[in-house]
């Protein structure tokens, strides 16, 4: 479908500027256009919040004439905002988004939400203890933290690296500069200092190491470097079988001062040997054959190895399950966001694995069943 360019008439005001595209996105049968002329002004103002607001009544800058009409004409052909600006809010914190990565959803949010609950309520210093117990820091190891470090690489029997896996901070894609950056946040951080003395000779048998998380399918990194950000004192990985998408998730991870363990891969394989505590992942789950189906805005811009989930959309937690071996022990912890109608299909999955004493399925702010959560509160046997 052909759609016109937009031509902004002579208009004398930012608001009536604001009219005007709404009006004109409408037409193109987008949803919300308003929002969208709001996100897509501010972006092209440099103006938020109050002072967007505030400067309504001032006259367009015909300067800023050509780039407003040239993404006015971009968001009328089905192009997401947020690829137009070339960000996402994501739990109070802007994220870089490419056509590399699915957009951050606000749902996501509550799954990050849980799996912090949980795991404060499972380690709550973040620490493990040899035996997968919890263990307290001292005093002198919670204190001087840098916010989202992540912990170093605790020792290279949990490095194992899988056929076709990748080794070092953004596995394949960082530059020299940013691992020395990212190992140097990591040395200063409590796991850090426990990993040092651990190597130093200190480290007696039964020393505690850093809880680690694992989040499969990185995409932006919204969900790891979040968890880095919250939980600074957790080694958090990620893996993704994108490059470009473990790029994005990189220069998040740098933007907000976070040591993220990212790892170019499939599923888990990128992290077999790596003692892991908490598992979480929003796969694909659109099954194959509804993804034609789907907005534009989803079904032709946004990657379709982000959104496919198979024949019924749960191949990957599938294929996640039949890879727990992997593992040197099931994680205490897993968390997976999912789509309508597969809570009950995905919790039988982890039923059926019998590594975890709870399930839980948490609801998304429209009541459907969008979380489900395996707990382990006996600890690993």
């Amino acid at each position: 479908m052909k759609h016109d360019s937009y031509v902004m008439p002579d208009v004398q005001s930012i608001r009536e500027a604001f009219a005007e595209a709404s009006s004109f996105l409408a037409g193109h049968g987008l949803t919300e256009p308003q929002r969208s002329s709001q996100l897509l002004l501010e972006h092209v103002l440099g103006l938020s919040g109050a002072a967007y607001y505030m400067a309504l009544a001032d006259p367009f800058p015909l300067a800023r004439k050509a780039e407003w009409e040239a993404l006015v004409t971009r968001r009328a052909a089905g192009e997401p905002v947020q690829y137009i600006t070339g960000e996402q809010e994501f739990y109070g914190r802007a994220f870089e988004v490419t056509p590399d990565v699915l957009i951050p959803r606000p749902e996501t949010e509550l799954l990050v939400e849980a799996i912090l609950k949980y795991g404060a309520e499972l380690w709550p210093d973040g620490m493990v203890a040899a035996d997968g117990c919890t263990l307290d820091m001292t005093a002198g190891d919670r204190g001087g933290t840098m916010r989202g470090e992540a912990a170093p690489e605790a020792g290279g029997d949990e490095q194992g690296q899988a056929a076709g896996g990748e080794v070092g901070v953004v596995r394949g894609e960082a530059a020299p500069e940013d691992m020395a950056a990212a190992d140097e946040a990591a040395a200063h951080s409590p796991a850090g200092r426990i990993a040092a003395r651990r190597e130093s000779g200190a480290g007696a048998a039964g020393a505690a190491r850093p809880l680690t998380a694992v989040d499969i399918g990185a995409g932006s990194g919204a969900i790891s470097v979040t968890l880095a950000a919250e939980a600074p004192a957790w080694r958090v990985c990620a893996g993704d079988i994108s490059p470009g998408a473990l790029a994005v998730a990189r220069r998040n991870a740098q933007r907000h001062g976070t040591a993220v363990d990212l790892r170019l891969g499939d599923l888990l394989e990128p992290f077999a040997g790596l003692e892991t505590d908490i598992l979480v992942s929003n796969p694909p789950y659109i099954p194959g054959g509804d993804i034609a189906g789907l907005q534009r805005e989803v079904r032709d811009h946004e990657p379709r190895t982000a959104l496919d989930g198979g024949g019924d959309g749960l191949d990957p937690y599938r294929r996640m399950m039949e890879q727990l071996p992997l593992l040197p022990a099931p994680p205490r912890l897993v968390g997976f966001e999912l789509g309508q109608g597969q809570a009950e299909q995905v919790a039988g999955l982890l039923r059926a694995a019998g590594h975890w004493d709870e399930i839980i399925t948490i609801d998304d702010l429209a009541g459907i069943p969008r979380h489900v959560l395996g707990i382990a509160r006996r600890g690993r046997t």
